[in-house]
């Protein structure tokens, strides 16, 4: 695993499950330890992990033009070959549902590459500042539990909001982490100096397969 690399896994129930789970450590550390016999070495691995999967084998859960060719039980096996503790280490679970032709085909102009990477490039100088007098830390993802405590502070509406959701979702205090700091990185490029209810909304959003039933 590259230090600051990108590690893109396509289809990833197809991994074994113990090669998914040996991801956890480098995930949650930024580091990774291999142990011999007569030695134990440990290598910086602060890398971004990308994954992409079907929800079910055949690929077309979810998917209202197509019928279902899978049953819940095979899709909910499919599925539980992702633990839940590498779940939580990832910040963002998008759902992409398939786009039809008419949307393919609209002649009408979406934001640019050019303007996003102005919007991101400001975000990062944002978190750099702000990360300026802590050492090894400059982003918001490089965030630990108490720096989040001190650059995520919410106002009263957002509390009740992250509440309810970490009730009716069900959420880990890991996955709690990774929202705040998500909506952090939100704000960052709303160029919002504070967390608002919109920005822990949005990041709530992106916790997709941690919801109860996602499968139905």
């Amino acid at each position: 695993m590259a230090h600051n690399g990108v590690l893109f896994l396509d289809e990833l129930p197809e991994f074994k499950r113990d090669v998914l789970e040996v991801m956890r450590q480098p995930l949650e550390d930024r580091e990774v330890t291999i142990s011999r016999a007569k030695f134990t070495v440990t290598y910086p691995s602060s890398f971004m992990l990308v994954a992409s999967m079907n929800p079910s084998p055949s690929g077309f859960f979810n998917d209202p033009s197509m019928p279902n060719t899978s049953s819940p039980h095979e899709m909910q096996r499919y599925m539980s070959k992702i633990s839940g503790p590498l779940l939580d280490r990832i910040d963002i679970h998008i759902e992409v549902t398939p786009v039809p032709f008419e949307k393919l085909a609209d002649d009408r102009k979406a934001e640019s590459s050019v303007e996003i990477r102005k919007r991101v490039t400001k975000a990062r100088e944002i978190q750099t500042s702000r990360f300026e007098e802590i050492e090894n830390i400059h982003y918001n993802a490089q965030m630990s539990s108490k720096l989040i405590r001190e650059f995520c502070g919410l106002d009263e509406q957002s509390k009740e909001l992250l509440k309810t959701a970490m009730e009716r979702l069900n959420l880990s205090a890991r996955a709690y982490d990774r929202i705040l700091k998500v909506a952090r990185t939100i704000a960052d490029l709303d160029d919002a100096p504070q967390i608002i209810t919109s920005h822990i909304a949005e990041a709530i959003q992106y916790r997709s397969l941690d919801r109860d039933g996602w499968l139905g």
